[in-house]
């Protein structure tokens, strides 16, 4: 009985700790006073827009996103289902799963090779254009509302306008918009 509440309570500490780190780290990001700042450029920002829009209804049901100048916050449901994975064999005869949709590490991988490439050209640069890192996570259940008012008031949150429908930049699907 013990190591179950040991264990909970570790659990507990690691996701106070997550939520703070992750909000310490939003300020940052937020203050826009670090980093580059390519998505300044509205045709930088623009093609970061087309490209979330590109992959929603393909590999996943897009939510909302706010493009900021430094970062971005994307909420889409990958369209991959543990009802459609069947087991294959790869060329080494090892079993791997398969689907017609990609999973999470696809999703990112598309979302941001195709958005640098693009980007890069804009900016006539090379190189890395996003961190490796994506600081994704999974929105637990009751979570989604308080997620997307997050999302959708980042620019709000950062003096660039006082509604989230006034940012060029921001999206919420339409049949869930009027609900923030």
């Amino acid at each position: 009985m013990s190591d179950a509440r040991d264990a909970d309570g570790l659990k507990e500490r690691f996701e106070r700790f997550d939520r703070e780190w992750t909000i310490k780290f939003e300020a940052i990001l937020h203050k826009a006073d670090t980093g580059p700042m390519w998505m300044k450029n509205e045709r930088v920002a623009n093609a970061v827009a087309e490209s979330i829009h590109r992959l929603d209804g393909d590999a996943y049901r897009l939510v909302c996103y706010s493009v900021m100048s430094n970062h971005v916050h994307v909420v889409f449901k990958p369209l991959l289902s543990e009802a459609e994975l069947h087991e294959e064999l790869d060329a080494n005869r090892h079993p791997v799963f398969v689907s017609e949709h990609p999973g999470l590490s696809r999703i990112m991988h598309l979302l941001k090779g195709g958005s640098a490439r693009q980007c890069n050209l804009i900016l006539a640069r090379r190189g890395q254009f996003w961190e490796h890192e994506s600081f994704d996570h999974v929105i637990r259940q009751g979570k989604l509302s308080a997620t997307i008012k997050y999302v959708l008031n980042n620019p709000v949150k950062a003096g660039l306008v006082g509604n989230w429908r006034d940012w060029r930049w921001n999206y919420c699907r339409s049949d869930i918009a009027d609900k923030f």
